[in-house]
């Protein structure tokens, strides 16, 4: 079964096709979506599992992570023959409930695989490379399968759903589609991330910088409606604010300048820009933000869990760019050592153009899986050792004496 829903390509939505069909909502269709496109979304990351190298694989973390995608994938295709009756849409419902509590803790479950091997082996580039795109992949396709889960148990799930809703602060007198607000007040989720990354800084360095809320660069408070998912936009700032936060809390014990949050409502994206005064980021390091192996912050201890700290396994930002790119939009940084960074998220301002970005299992995707020994195709590269550079220089004594004796 998993080599049958592997050969299909997973079904991208748009946001605009979200809304109307939450708008004429019917339930029946939705689980005839669900029942084939579920497996296929589940299939495909699953057989990219299969390929990773067999050192993680080994891990077990990872092999638990295994386990929760083929009971989930087992429990879907039972549906795949049986009529939608009611009984049989309520228990599909309850079925959706369950498989997405059960990955509730997929992120640190794999990122725990990934430190286990981190500290068990010794990563290779070539390994590093494959782990660095399934994760990728992996992440963005797990976003995309609790977005399908989350729309049909809050429109279908009654009782589930209402507590669904309240859970994720998406009551809002009904307003939402799911967990889509068709008014998302950019300003308003702005505010609600900032107080919460503050409380969080409060608490760590006893201060924290303010917020100076500008609209197309002239300070405004005025509400900025889009059609977006609520959740996706606040993880996203939330995650910024914090990494904006500890930067300019180390940078400035004493008086903190204000963190700087520009929106800008333009034709094609909504643009929300947060800019800082933390010092800035090497150009050395930037790269570096965006791997999941790689952190600026010790990682936490276990027992300091529960208590929140404002960095953690360094995964907040890789998968902060995966939400903004879930619906084709990004998250770009752009930082100048010595004085600040600049953290630009950018939106789709037009719903019919906010396409989900899945990732598809094929030949193309499996060449990812195989580590390949890469050669510098430009001089003084930052990954070039100087024994390559040796050999380099060696081989080109045997082409051209003459020329090497020139230089």
């Amino acid at each position: 079964m998993l080599d049958f829903y592997s050969q299909f390509n997973p079904s991208p939505l748009s946001i605009k096709q979200f809304i109307d069909f939450g708008l004429n909502a019917c339930e029946r269709k939705s689980y005839l979506f669900l029942r084939k496109e579920l497996p296929v979304r589940l299939a495909n990351i699953m057989k990219e599992i299969a390929l990773l190298p067999e050192n993680l694989l080994r891990m077990p973390s990872v092999g638990m992570v295994n386990q929760w995608y083929e009971r989930s994938f087992e429990e879907i295709i039972q549906f795949e023959k049986m009529e939608p009756e009611q009984p049989v849409l309520t228990q599909f419902c309850e079925r959706l409930v369950h498989i997405r509590n059960r990955h509730a803790d997929v992120v640190q479950t794999m990122a725990q695989g990934v430190l286990e091997l981190k500290e068990s082996h010794e990563v290779d580039p070539g390994t590093e490379n494959s782990i660095q795109y399934f994760l990728d992949r992996f992440y963005m396709s797990r976003i995309s399968i609790r977005m399908l889960i989350n729309q049909h148990t809050l429109l279908f799930g009654e009782q589930i759903g209402a507590k669904q809703a309240s859970v994720n602060g998406m009551g809002n007198g009904g307003r939402h589609i799911g967990s889509i607000d068709p008014a998302c007040d950019v300003v308003a989720v702005v505010r609600d991330a900032y107080e919460n990354a503050r409380f969080l800084c409060d608490r760590y360095y006893l201060a924290s910088p303010e917020l100076e809320l500008l609209q197309n660069g002239v300070a405004s408070d005025r509400p900025m409606p889009i059609v977006y998912v609520p959740s996706h936009l606040y993880h996203m700032l939330f995650e910024l604010f914090k990494n904006a936060m500890r930067a300019v809390m180390e940078t400035h014990e004493n008086a903190p300048p204000p963190i700087q949050v520009n929106l800008v409502n333009g034709k094609e994206d909504v643009s929300v820009k947060m800019s800082d005064r933390g010092g800035g980021i090497p150009r050395s390091v930037s790269d570096l933000l965006f791997k999941y192996m790689y952190s600026t912050a010790p990682q936490p201890s276990k027992s300091d869990s529960h208590t929140v700290p404002l960095a953690g396994y360094g995964y907040g930002l890789p998968i902060s760019r995966l939400y903004a790119r879930y619906f084709h939009g990004d998250l770009v940084l752009m930082s100048c050592e010595g004085y600040g960074t600049d953290a630009v998220i950018y939106l789709k301002a037009l719903s019919n153009e906010a396409n989900e970005l899945l990732p598809v299992f094929n030949r193309t995707s499996s060449k990812f899986y195989r580590p390949m020994p890469t050669l510098a195709d430009w001089s003084a590269s930052l990954n070039t050792g100087s024994n390559s550079q040796c050999t380099r220089t060696k081989n080109r004594e045997k082409l051209s004496p003459s020329i090497s004796q020139g230089l």
